[in-house]
């Protein structure tokens, strides 16, 4: 079903980092009558995210930083571990995957592979994020990654079994949801 939607407003409630948008739209229902809501949208852009993996030793590449919103909702440390990723900036997928891989984790890679889209938290943000994985061997390495000093980046990055990450998803010390959909990706197609 394909509904009918007419935007009445949309209001720049804010335009600091990203932009929140207030948007007042008319909606027609199932029963065909019009209903107006009022909601509230975060545009961000669009994002990638990556899950480096080794077969050969069952390994993987996760990043630890901090991260506000988590602070805020009640995270003591604001600290998170997820798979390494990033905004588009108006690059390709694959283009802004790669340079993000480079820079967070310190890892070239060589051959990535798209796995699907996904909107994270559609009620509130416009953001789709195209998921990737790669493999990588320790040849790979160039430098310690940790992110751009001039972007205020401070990641430290892990290499963990696929075994005590999934633990770590079990015992809630990994609680992204991109990472933990990566995670749980290559262990259900056996890449690791």
């Amino acid at each position: 079903m394909q509904p009918e939607v007419k935007i009445i407003a949309k209001e720049v409630l804010s335009d600091n980092w990203y932009t929140l948008y207030k948007v007042t739209y008319d909606y027609k229902t199932r029963n065909a009558g019009w209903q107006t809501h009022t909601r509230e949208a975060y545009d961000r852009g669009n994002g990638a995210v990556i899950l480096l993996y080794n077969p050969a030793n069952s390994h993987v590449i996760l990043t630890n930083q901090f991260r506000l919103p988590s602070f805020i909702n009640g995270n003591p440390s604001g600290m998170l571990i997820e798979a390494c990723a990033g905004l588009l900036d108006e690059n390709e997928p694959e283009d802004c995957i790669r340079r993000e891989a480079e820079e967070e984790t310190g890892f070239r890679i060589h051959d990535v592979r798209k796995i699907f889209e996904a909107y994270m938290s559609p009620g509130s943000v416009t953001e789709v994020l195209h998921f990737f994985v790669a493999e990588y061997s320790p040849a790979m390495k160039i430098s310690d990654g940790g992110g751009l000093e001039h972007e205020q980046e401070e990641i430290e990055v892990m290499e963990l079994h696929i075994d005590k990450a999934m633990d770590m998803i079990a015992n809630g010390e990994i609680k992204d949801g991109k990472t933990i959909m990566l995670l749980q990706y290559v262990k259900l197609q056996g890449l690791v």
